[in-house]
């Protein structure tokens, strides 16, 4: 099953907050990403659908293997694409801005060639 851009990103969101916390909870991904409660509760309830999260009684949401696996493929794409956006030259903010968007979009087959590439001439 493919997951939509904005699962990915609630996924990676998570993973972050989790790293950062410990406990993550409804409110900390809205407060985190900017969105309305109901518009995160609606995408909770499709992560937890999708099998990619567990939610328990009190709130703290979890990720399962599959979420967890793709939360780390995204937050990988976004800190490898940060990281040469900012070696050439661009600003941290934009290039954080444009590895978001990038993450999402760029296949396997060419990140893993960009990664290669960092990794033989040592970036």
């Amino acid at each position: 099953m493919t997951i939509q851009e904005s699962g990915e990103m609630y996924l990676e969101t998570i993973l972050v907050l989790s790293k950062k916390s410990g406990m993550v909870r409804s409110i900390d991904v809205a407060e985190e990403m900017g969105y309305s409660k109901p518009s995160v509760s609606r995408a909770v309830g499709l992560l937890k659908s999708a099998g990619h999260i567990m939610v328990d009684p009190s709130g703290a949401i979890t990720l399962t293997d599959s979420g967890r696996r793709i939360a780390e493929e995204i937050y990988d794409r976004h800190t490898t694409l940060t990281g040469i956006l900012r070696r050439i030259g661009v600003d941290e903010k934009t290039a954080v801005d444009d590895a978001c968007k990038i993450e999402h979009y760029i296949s396997e087959k060419t990140f893993a060639a960009i990664k290669a590439y960092i990794q033989k001439h040592a970036l």
